[in-house]
């Protein structure tokens, strides 16, 4: 599984290099991603969700379902646990603390399962992203923001949520898209891999290196993010005992642990930016943990195989 990984991240990242050689070559700027980022997040992720869906509802999917949520939900309250000892006793603040506790599950997770697992394991994918998304629009946005209020417009608007209901919805009630509709989806779907990666290596392409390696923070944060908080969830896994609970637990739980082990995601960028609080440091977080998941996700993986 981890020779699997290795090699589809390797893929991505020769996508990503296409991105950044756009750049480089003076074709794009890195702020014509602004239009990719609109298809990803209105049209392409919810595409693939919604296709994750459209499987027969059998016991098997709805326990495993279930399994996906409860390992989300579970992680989430020790991602919580985790960011007040990060606080109290390495003294990160609200950014630092979101990038090593946080993951780019909704980017980078969908084309990774989609590659190695298949389409019908992306549904236990979008059970972690729901769950993900709760948090990101209440706890992760009240410490970036400073506030002490939950955007819950930002939460119900969420273009993510709304997918996941639609596509429950279609499941629950048996509901199969029409063939061509369907296939609207599934070309959209199939777009997620290259564009995500594409924007990345834009962006990549237009980073200050000296902004990158001159934060000594950004080495911090990076081993917490793609080491540190990993392996405190893969902990939690092996001691809930939660793999044990059904035949092909030990791989629905992978997929969580998949969406566990990514790098920094990348929303937290974007509500540094909307409130000024560090947002070159934030940037430089992501690239560094982007770059280097390459080398931790498949020993990480590795390590899930051989323990869980």
């Amino acid at each position: 599984m981890s020779i699997l990984l290795l090699k589809q991240i390797l893929s991505l990242f020769l996508m990503m290099a296409c991105g950044f050689t756009l750049v480089k070559a003076g074709l794009l700027k890195g702020k014509d991603t602004k239009p990719l980022s609109v298809m990803s997040i209105y049209l392409i992720v919810p595409a693939v969700i919604i296709k994750s869906f459209q499987i027969e509802l059998t016991e098997d999917v709805r326990n495993g379902f279930l399994l996906a949520t409860a390992a989300a939900v579970l992680a989430h309250a020790v991602l919580l646990l985790i960011s007040f000892l990060y606080k109290k006793v390495l003294k990160l603040d609200a950014v630092e603390r979101s990038t090593a506790i946080y993951s780019n599950a909704g980017n980078l997770i969908i084309p990774l399962v989609t590659a190695i697992l298949g389409d019908e394991w992306v549904i236990y994918a979008s059970a972690f992203i729901c769950v993900q998304q709760f948090f990101f629009w209440t706890h992760m946005q009240m410490i970036i923001s400073g506030e002490r209020r939950v955007n819950w417009k930002k939460l119900v608007t969420n273009v993510n949520l709304i997918a996941i209901i639609v596509g429950l919805l279609l499941m629950i009630l048996r509901v199969r898209l029409p063939g061509i509709l369907m296939g609207a989806v599934n070309g959209l779907a199939g777009t997620i891999g290259p564009v995500s990666m594409i924007m990345v290596g834009m962006l990549l392409a237009e980073t200050k290196p000296r902004e990158i390696i001159s934060d000594r923070r950004v080495y911090l944060v990076t081993l917490l993010r793609l080491i540190v908080t990993p392996l405190l969830l893969l902990t939690v896994l092996k001691v809930s005992g939660l793999a044990a609970s059904l035949p092909e637990g030990k791989t629905i739980l992978y997929v969580s642990f998949m969406a566990m082990m990514t790098p920094a995601a990348t929303t937290i960028t974007q509500l540094s930016q909307l409130y000024d609080n560090r947002p070159a440091f934030a940037s430089a977080a992501n690239v560094m943990t982007t770059i280097l998941c390459i080398a931790t996700m498949p020993l990480l993986t590795q390590l899930y195989m051989l323990w869980i």
